[in-house]
């Protein structure tokens, strides 16, 4: 992974931030670590992470290919975290808030999503 500022607004190198959830050298401990970290795949177009990342249940045949449709479609320009609701390290389900901004077919757009997590066996996973 090369040396760069870490897209999700830590503003902290890759590496030191959502890299080493990424590389897969440590889980994700909250809810809103994971988000921003999966915000960071979708800009590092890592669509094995976030398949991985998405809780089995709510995995289609299809998760991979759409992904990869919508990462053709956008380019991120930036992560507004706008709240979150439990998903801390003692928790088992979270809810993340945020904006996320970029650049589509019909230009500069922004994602408002409220992001539903759960913790299986000490894991975090994306549920919708």
């Amino acid at each position: 992974m090369k040396t760069m500022d870490c897209p999700c607004g830590s503003g902290k190198r890759i590496q030191e931030c959502c890299g080493k959830w990424i590389a897969g050298r440590k889980k994700a401990p909250t809810a809103e670590t994971l988000m921003r970290s999966r915000y960071t795949a979708y800009v590092l177009e890592d669509v094995d992470y976030l398949v991985e990342t998405t809780l089995p249940a709510s995995r289609d045949r299809t998760l991979a290919d759409d992904i990869r449709h919508w990462m053709k479609q956008v380019q991120w320009q930036r992560l507004h975290v706008l709240g979150t609701e439990a998903g801390d390290r003692s928790d088992t389900e979270g809810t993340v808030e945020f904006i996320a901004e970029f650049i589509g077919p019909n230009g500069t757009d922004r994602h408002h999503e409220r992001s539903q997590f759960k913790k299986v066996h000490g894991t975090w996973f994306y549920v919708g």
